[in-house]
C-alpha cells in the first residue's frame, strides 16, 4: 500500500484536478466558439453525432465547472488565509482579487462571450462573510443550499408550478447558486483542513465515492432516456445529477490521488491546471483561430472531441515548457500583481 502523498504532492494533485475540469469545460465550450448566425446550418446531432452530444451531456455538462468552482472556493479560502499569515487584511484582499477578476472577465467577453469569469467573480464575493465563520455555520448553510437547490429542480421537474412561484423555483434551481454551493463546499473543505487530510479521511472518502456512484448511473441512465424519448426536462435533469456526479468525480479523483504512482503519470496535467487561468483564456482564443482555420461553418459533436483534444495537447506541452522557464503562468503574474501590487509581484 502506497504511503501517504506529502503536503506538497498534494498541491500537485490540486492542480492535477484542476487540469482535468479545464479539459472538461472545454468540452462544453469549443462548440460556443463559433457563433451560430441567423441562415446557417445547424449542427447535426444524428448517428454517431447525437451519441457523442448525449455523452458530453450526461458524463461532463456542469460537472467540470462544478469541479472546477469547488476548486475556486478552496483556492480563494488558501489564498486568504495566506494573506493573513503574512499580516495582510484577507477579507480585503479577497475583494480586491475577486474585483480584479472581474475587470479581466469582462475583457475576456470581448473575446469570448461564454466567459465564466465577471460571474466567479460577482458570487465569490458571497464568500467573504464566511472567511470568520465557523465550520459548523459553513456546514450548514452548504446543506441548507443544497437542499433548496435540489428541492426547486425536483418540483420543477415532477410537480406543475403555479406561476407565482416559479421565478422562485427557477431562482434556486439555476448554475449561479450551483456554482455558489460548489465554492462553499470548496471554501469549507480548505477551512476545516480536509484537504491535507485526505488519507485519514479516506474511509469517509470511499463511501461517499460508492454512495454517489449509486446515483450516478440510475441518473445517466435517466438523462439517456430522456434524450431518446425527447424529454422537455432533460436539461433539468442533468442539473438535478450535477452534485451527486460531482461528488462521485472528485472523491474518485482524491482517492486516485492518494497514490505517488498515479501523481507522476498524471503530472503533466498538473501544469495545465497549475496556470488554469492562462490556460482558460488561451482555450478560447486557440479554439476560435482553429475553427476560422479549417472554415468550419458548423462545429459537430464529433468536431468538438478532435478540436478539444488538439487544443489540451497544445496547452500540456504549452505549460511544461513555461515552467521550464517561470514558476508562475503570465496571465496568474497580471492577476496578482493587480490583486498585491509591486511589494507581492514576486513570489
Amino acid at each position: 500500500m502506497n504511503p501517504s502523498i506529502s503536503k506538497k504532492e498534494r498541491i500537485i494533485s490540486l492542480d492535477i484536478i484542476r487540469g482535468i475540469a479545464l479539459f472538461g469545460i472545454l468540452l462544453i465550450n469549443v462548440g460556443a466558439y463559433k457563433i451560430i448566425i441567423e441562415g446557417q446550418p445547424l449542427p447535426d446531432y444524428s448517428g454517431v453525432n447525437g451519441v457523442i452530444h448525449q455523452l458530453i451531456a450526461i458524463i461532463v455538462e456542469k460537472k467540470f465547472f462544478s469541479i472546477f468552482s469547488f476548486l475556486f472556493g478552496a483556492g480563494l479560502f488558501i489564498f486568504a488565509s495566506r494573506a493573513e499569515k503574512r499580516g495582510d487584511k484577507p477579507r480585503f484582499r479577497m475583494v480586491r482579487r475577486l474585483l480584479t477578476l472581474l475587470l479581466l472577465g469582462i475583457i475576456h467577453s470581448i473575446i469570448f462571450w461564454g466567459t465564466i469569469l465577471h460571474v466567479y467573480s460577482i458570487v465569490g464575493l458571497f464568500l467573504i462573510p464566511f472567511y470568520r465563520a465557523r465550520v459548523s455555520t459553513i456546514k450548514k448553510w452548504l446543506v441548507g443550499m443544497t437542499t433548496i437547490h435540489l428541492v426547486s429542480l425536483v418540483l420543477m421537474i415532477f410537480l406543475p408550478t403555479p406561476k407565482p412561484f416559479l421565478p422562485i423555483l427557477e431562482f434556486f434551481s439555476n448554475d449561479l447558486i450551483l456554482i455558489f454551493i460548489m465554492f462553499l463546499a470548496g471554501f469549507l473543505t480548505a477551512k476545516a483542513g480536509w484537504l491535507v487530510q485526505i488519507q485519514s479521511l479516506s474511509k469517509q472518502i470511499r463511501w461517499m465515492q460508492v454512495g454517489t456512484f449509486l446515483l450516478f448511473i440510475p441518473f445517466s441512465l435517466w438523462i439517456w432516456n430522456s434524450f431518446q424519448s425527447g424529454d422537455n426536462n432533460v436539461d433539468l435533469l442533468i442539473a438535478l445529477g450535477t452534485i451527486p456526479t460531482t461528488l462521485f468525480y472528485l472523491s474518485t479523483l482524491f482517492l486516485l490521488l492518494e497514490k505517488k504512482h498515479v501523481v507522476k503519470f498524471m503530472k503533466p496535467i498538473s501544469f495545465v491546471g497549475q496556470m488554469a487561468f492562462t490556460n482558460y483564456i488561451a482555450q478560447s482564443i486557440i479554439g476560435t483561430i482553429i475553427i476560422s482555420l479549417i472554415d468550419l461553418n458548423v462545429v459537430s459533436p464529433k468536431d468538438i472531441v478532435y478540436i478539444a483534444i488538439l487544443i489540451y495537447a497544445i496547452q500540456i506541452v504549452f505549460s511544461i515548457v513555461w515552467f521550464k522557464f517561470f514558476s508562475m503562468g503570465p496571465l496568474e503574474k497580471m492577476w496578482r500583481y493587480m490583486t498585491y501590487g509591486k511589494k507581492y509581484a514576486k513570489r
